[in-house]
């Protein structure tokens, strides 16, 4: 088969989508606890010969690039900073070329817990850009959601993110009622003065169940509804349809500059339509969906031996079974059989 006859394989669903967007948790583990993601006693993690090697995690990516059209890589977790090779592993992805002869774009999920030590070097590597988890700008309410008191840490995180470059740098804070929900304007107002841009997040059923009801989800029109209290907000033009985020442009204030905020709805008004993402867990399971319940497996097949090409055609035959939804309103939706932290956001 000819370069050419590669390149025109694709992750193409029977609805129409083409996956151009790779999320890889590169690990399970982390150092926070956050009540959306996981149990406070945390999890059992995955043994160290079940989770993918430096080599395998570089074949796969090289396969996806270039020979199933990926354009856009984020590494997520667990916390993708717990990753030892994580440098060694962006720098490789760096070297590789989409089908436009252009590396691909790099970014990267995490708590920013040591990131102010590693930003430096991780731009240097070839990472475009982080996007940082952070639900509150309170101290109290911070250690409450993660179960640790490391919200300084943060801080410097982003700090030294923006120096860095890794810019721009998105916080990501899951809105939940009566926990954090009060003071998302004092997180919009950091957020503006540290020019880092915020995406509020619908609370998703993907932690412990007891952790997630309809009735505590903050949805997207009740935070834009808070938020005009304080902050003068017009929608802004979409522009990119398989953009998770819809945003608002935020006109500057007495105490802060004008940005953008962006609402992710995906429980209100979901995106799935327009999804152009594929996931690839730490032990090497294809999934097609935040939500899928069904998984393909490229670890054991690329152990015993299976070429690039039946790979990529395991991960493109994956991507065709892609449901039209994730169904959280339908009858029957059946929770993940994993937590957020196993899957990789």
């Amino acid at each position: 088969m000819t370069t050419e006859q590669i390149r025109q394989l694709e992750l193409r669903d029977r609805w129409g989508r083409v996956a151009r967007d790779l999320r890889v948790s590169l690990t399970d583990r982390c150092n926070l606890r956050c009540s959306y993601c996981m149990p406070p006693e945390g999890l059992d993690w995955l043994p160290t010969d079940q989770t993918l090697s430096d080599a395998e995690v570089k074949r796969l990516l090289r396969i996806g690039v270039t020979m199933l059209g990926i354009e856009e890589i984020r590494f997520t977790g667990g916390e993708p900073l717990l990753r030892r090779s994580l440098i060694d592993i962006i720098s490789y992805a760096s070297s590789l070329r989409t089908a436009l002869r252009r590396p691909p774009e790099l970014s990267l999920t995490t708590n920013a817990l040591g990131l102010d030590k590693k930003a430096h070097a991780l731009a240097q590597a070839g990472l475009n850009r982080v996007n940082v988890s952070m639900d509150s700008v309170d101290p109290q309410v911070y250690k409450h959601i993660s179960h640790r008191d490391r919200l300084h840490d943060v801080f410097l995180g982003i700090d030294a993110a923006r120096a860095a470059g890794l810019t721009p740098v998105k916080i990501n804070a899951v809105a939940m009622r009566g926990v954090n929900d009060a003071g998302l304007k004092d997180l919009l107002r950091y957020a503006l003065q540290a020019g880092a841009q915020l995406r509020i997040i619908e609370h998703m059923p993907l932690g412990p169940r007891e952790s997630w009801s309809r009735a505590n989800m903050v949805p997207q029109d009740e935070i834009l509804e808070f938020l005009s209290e304080e902050f003068e907000l017009s929608e802004a033009p979409r522009t990119d349809l398989s953009a998770p985020a819809q945003l608002w442009n935020v006109a500057p204030g007495e105490d802060h500059p004008g940005g953008t905020v962006g609402v992710i709805a995906s429980v209100t008004k979901p995106f799935c339509g327009t999804c152009d993402r594929t996931r690839i867990t730490a032990d090497g399971q294809i999934r097609s969906c935040l939500f899928a319940n069904e998984e393909t497996d490229l670890r054991e097949p690329m152990r015993a031996g299976a070429t690039d090409l039946e790979l990529a055609h395991l991960w493109a035959d994956a991507m065709w079974e892609k449901t039209p939804g994730h169904g959280i309103d339908d009858p029957g939706f059946v929770y993940p059989d994993r937590y957020m932290s196993e899957i990789g956001g």
